[in-house]
């Protein structure tokens, strides 16, 4: 048998991943499910992943990846003369304007940290990288509390259904601001 040159592999097996928990949930990953999703053999998901945890590791990064790509692409955050908070709230309703799927696995796989340790560190890249970032602006604690705040107000948001209220969330934000 020819082993066949896959370069892509790795990277297929986390985009369908990421595709099980968008439609499963957490509890239907397996290697099973994702190497069917992926259009690959078992063992190749355990040869790239030897555990779920890994997995569902490299899969959080990536999910972790699209937020920090929309604040980079907005670059209001590095422009002092900007509104911190309308800039803040700005970009979270921009995040959760689009299709919410890819906001929502991003949640379950950040709750599932909960459970599953190897998770938390990755967990906690979202919540530092834009606490750094916010920190240009601020001073650290206030950074991490804006951050606390956003935390909360798109879990609200996803929990109730409710559309996300741009301007109650500037208006909140902006009474944490010095």
């Amino acid at each position: 048998m020819v082993r066949r040159y896959d370069p892509d592999r790795r990277q297929r097996i986390i985009d369908a991943a990421i595709r099980v928990v968008g439609a499963k949930g957490i509890g239907g990953l397996s290697h099973r499910s994702v190497a069917a999703e992926a259009d690959v053999p078992l063992g190749s998901t355990t040869y790239h992943f030897k555990t779920l945890d890994e997995l569902m590791v490299a899969a959080l990064r990536q999910a972790n990846e699209g937020f920090a790509k929309l604040v980079v692409a907005r670059g209001a955050l590095d422009d002092p003369e900007s509104d911190l908070a309308a800039e803040l709230a700005g970009l979270t309703g921009e995040w959760l304007a689009g299709d919410r799927t890819g906001v929502e696995l991003e949640y379950e796989l950040y709750l599932a940290a909960l459970r599953r340790p190897a998770l938390r560190p990755v967990a906690a890249e979202w919540c530092q990288d834009l606490a750094e970032r916010v920190a240009h602006r601020t001073d650290p604690v206030t950074a991490r509390a804006l951050v606390a705040l956003l935390d909360g107000i798109c879990l609200q948001v996803l929990l109730t259904g409710a559309e996300y209220d741009e301007e109650y969330a500037r208006d909140v934000l902006a009474r944490v601001i010095p």
